[in-house]
């Protein structure tokens, strides 16, 4: 699929989600996955108190980013030592960029418009301010389980144009980036990337702009990558380790118009085995992802026990993909029947492109 068939995705969206009040963070569950959400979206939420806290983790970390359940025990794997994990959205033209990561930079040039929460979904909604402090561009994070696979949490991600004007080609940017300290060995851990494309960027028919191992990046994607922890930038590699690093994807975008958004979808989540996490990424479509494991044993011997932990994007090809169409059992949060239907708008009128 190229660039062009995915014109459906960046639709007139005067709100492509609806979202309650202003709330705290949240802890959501689908069983096997928690999530800890910040008001802004990025992960780890240190506040014990709040409804659905976990417990702490098999070594005892009391924050949760993104947990996974099983046999009684939790496991951590971007909330020991820093709380690395964060995502950002820019102009490069004008150089505003909004930004989010609790260890690195804090939040940054964001405004909170609305976060709200049920036991197993969370939906924030910021805008990006400039250097004046206006508005520029709206970001839409909504988490929710699929019914596709239990090892995956779906992420909907919609960036709105608020800028007045018409954002050139390769001008929106957006990153996403993580350290992985995968338990039992947190701070030791192999690392896989995959899907990455042989030639970036939209002058090569794809989104992805760059990608390396370096999860203390800050989420800025304005700045440039820091030095590679172990593995090569830019490229495929596999069980890369073990070492205290993580992963960040960084991505440009098709130009917009005014009040246009362009809507794709991440994944968090975690399997027993690394084949079950293939395959929950193949139920989904997701072709571009990173994998963390610990380091108990070789680089072949830990796909098995206990746990590998999975980020990734829908992507045909290094193309972030529109969200399938909305789950048959799941009761929807508050617009995200819209949503569903223009992930689904979009992909017909790539299929149609594509014949």
């Amino acid at each position: 699929m190229k660039l062009k068939t995915l014109a459906g995705a960046m639709l007139l969206a005067g709100g492509v989600f609806a979202a309650g009040g202003a709330s705290a963070a949240a802890f959501i569950n689908s069983g096997s996955l928690t999530l800890g959400v910040n008001d802004e979206g990025h992960l780890n939420v240190s506040d014990t108190g709040l409804a659905g806290y976990p417990g702490v983790s098999v070594q005892g970390v009391s924050a949760v980013g993104l947990r996974y359940n099983v046999g009684g025990a939790s496991y951590a794997s971007t909330e020991p030592g820093c709380l690395c994990e964060g995502w950002g959205v820019g102009l490069v033209s004008s150089g505003a960029s909004g930004y989010a990561n609790v260890s690195v930079d804090g939040v940054q040039n964001l405004s909170l418009v609305s976060f709200s929460s049920t036991a197993s979904t969370a939906t924030s909604v910021v805008n990006v301010l400039d250097g004046s402090g206006a508005a520029v561009l709206e970001v839409t994070h909504f988490y929710h389980p699929t019914a596709l696979t239990a090892n995956l949490y779906q992420v909907d991600v919609s960036i709105r144009n608020l800028t007045g004007a018409a954002i050139a080609d390769g001008d929106l940017v957006y990153r996403r980036v993580m350290d992985w300290d995968i338990e039992p060995t947190s701070f030791s851990e192999y690392v896989t990337i995959a899907g990455v494309p042989a030639a970036l960027g939209l002058a090569n028919g794809n989104n992805v702009r760059r990608t390396g191992d370096n999860g203390f990046d800050t989420a800025n994607p304005l700045d440039t990558l820091g030095a590679t922890i172990s593995c090569p930038q830019d490229t495929n590699f596999t069980d890369c380790g073990p070492n205290d690093h993580g992963a960040v994807f960084d991505f440009e975008f098709e130009g917009l118009a005014d009040g246009e958004s362009r809507v794709f979808t991440t994944y968090y989540g975690a399997a027993g085995s690394e084949p079950d996490a293939l395959a929950a990424l193949t139920a989904v479509g997701a072709g571009l992802y990173s994998l963390g494991q610990n380091s108990n044993g070789d680089a072949g011997a830990v796909s098995d026990t206990p746990v590998t932990f999975i980020f990734a994007f829908g992507s045909d090809d290094g193309v972030l993909t529109p969200p399938p169409p909305p789950n048959p059992t799941a009761v929807p949060e508050p617009g995200s029947l819209a949503l569903a239907a223009l992930g689904l708008l979009g992909l017909f009128g790539a299929r149609r492109r594509v014949k």
